[in-house]
């Protein structure tokens, strides 16, 4: 189990990108969040099985139709043990 730090910018806000990455992160079976940064790009932190994280940061290379995706920056973070993967406004 690892958990990733995923910063994702270009066309991003405004496209259901969060819903998204929601759905997709139930599909894969991850846990973490997903939030609107004030830049305009999306963060989220992702939980779970390397090849489902590897998967989760492919898919948010391309995001939701609507969205355009500039870039992915994936990192390795600190291991909180989530319990759900959730939309946050904060």
């Amino acid at each position: 189990m690892q958990h990733w730090n995923i910063r994702i910018a270009g066309r991003v806000q405004g496209v259901s990108y969060r819903v998204s990455a929601k759905h997709m992160a139930a599909q894969l079976g991850l846990k973490g969040f997903v939030r609107n940064q004030p830049d305009g790009s999306v963060y989220a932190e992702v939980e779970g099985e390397t090849a489902a994280l590897e998967a989760f940061a492919k898919w948010c290379a391309a995001g939701p139709p609507g969205a355009r995706v500039d870039q992915v920056i994936s990192e390795p973070g600190d291991w909180y043990v989530l319990s759900n993967f959730e939309i946050r406004s904060d």
